[in-house]
């Protein structure tokens, strides 16, 4: 496997600022990075909506896609939430406008890929273009960032094997029987293993965004 595994925890937006200074002050040439963002009916609310508005905030072009709708379009969002029960809670979100279509991206046209969790991944994984897409920027080694139940579309396509990542607790036998290694990560945790980042839950949206950033050559 190309790549160290690095393992970082970061529950504080802070660890953004120092960057952002650096980055207004010039570095110009980041400003034309495209990040292709695949989003679903019923997707985590926030985990499509940090790391869409915390990219396009440093510059970065993100395009919102979802396979049957088209630019203009919403998706429904689910709010996955941690109350002291034995799992999640769910709770219905924001509605999510998409800013582009699906049946016209192209894994070359873009420097990483990101899949947000929640319900959506569910049913992206049995969507044979999906699977195809996200094999593209495997082959073509490109930054894939799937936080929670995102890692459902990755173990579908078949791009785990052999390879470290975390997810929700809960999808980790998913990781083990495509084949992967499953990271005991904290909530608020990312792992990298060479260009597949994931993260367990929104609380690691500093860590994951960052570690996004730092793959693209933003930070």
């Amino acid at each position: 496997m190309d790549g160290a595994e690095t393992e970082v925890a970061c529950c504080d937006l802070k660890v953004l600022i120092p960057d952002l200074r650096v980055i207004f002050a010039g570095k110009g040439s980041e400003m034309s990075k495209r990040v292709l963002l695949l989003a679903g009916d019923f997707v985590e609310d926030y985990e499509i909506m940090v790391p869409f508005q915390t990219l396009l905030t440093l510059g970065v072009q993100v395009d919102a896609v979802c396979p049957g709708k088209r630019a203009g379009d919403r998706v429904r969002t689910a709010i996955h939430d941690f109350e002291g029960d034995q799992t999640y809670s769910e709770k219905p979100g924001h509605n999510f406008t998409l800013n582009a279509d699906f049946e016209t991206v192209r894994a070359e046209q873009y420097d990483a890929l990101l899949i947000p969790g929640g319900r959506a991944p569910e049913y992206l994984r049995l969507n044979s273009a999906v699977l195809q897409l996200v094999r593209a920027f495997d082959q073509s080694v490109k930054p894939i960032a799937a936080i929670c139940h995102g890692v459902q579309v990755l173990t579908a396509a078949g791009v785990v094997a052999g390879r470290s990542l975390t997810c929700y607790p809960a999808c980790s036998p998913e990781i083990l029987l495509a084949g992967g290694r499953y990271s005991e990560t904290p909530l608020d945790g990312v792992h990298v293993d060479g260009h597949l980042i994931t993260s367990p839950a929104w609380p690691a949206h500093p860590a994951f965004c960052r570690a996004l950033l730092q793959a693209i050559g933003v930070l």
